[in-house]
């Protein structure tokens, strides 16, 4: 018994020391989504449903909830986010070719029509980022248009 007691006392200083260390926070410029805005063009509706549901883990800005400053929490976090960076990043889209550019629209349409993004684990806190069906529609149907101004998708008959 007084290993266990060793053990856990341990372990919650442990923890206690890891709340001074945490990962590098993704708090770039706003600034940073104005090129994927300007040439996206999404209309306000949209707008909303990218800023609420998506730029935290697709761009360079992330709005941090409370429980970010609890390691191990914030590490899992930082990790989604480098994640979805690293798939989808609307702070680099300059640096992206047309064909790239269109590859992760095609992604993108295809990941919220199967209702993969957002991910559950974001929505279960992120409630506002639970897309509708007709917020789905509209993100798709924008995400198209998009895909069609790049000329790689075929034009629908």
């Amino acid at each position: 018994m007084q290993i266990i007691k060793k053990v856990l006392w341990l372990l919650l200083i442990a923890l206690v020391i890891a709340q001074f260390f945490g990962p590098e926070k993704n708090q770039g410029d706003m600034a940073s989504i104005d090129a994927f805005m300007a040439e996206t063009n999404p209309p306000e509706d949209v707008k909303m449903i990218l800023k609420e549901t998506c730029f935290d883990c697709h761009s360079d800005v992330t709005r941090y909830p409370w429980y970010n400053n609890i390691t191990p929490v914030n590490y899992w976090l930082a990790d989604h986010i480098k994640h979805g960076k690293k798939h989808f990043n609307v702070s680099n889209w300059e640096g992206n070719s047309v064909k790239r550019k269109d590859h992760k629209f095609e992604e993108l349409i295809e990941m919220v029509e199967k209702k993969e993004m957002p991910l559950n684990s974001y929505t279960w806190t992120h409630t506002e980022a639970k897309l509708t069906d007709a917020q789905i529609k509209a993100v798709v149907d924008w995400a198209k248009l998009v895909r069609l101004k790049y000329g790689l998708e075929p034009k629908p008959e």
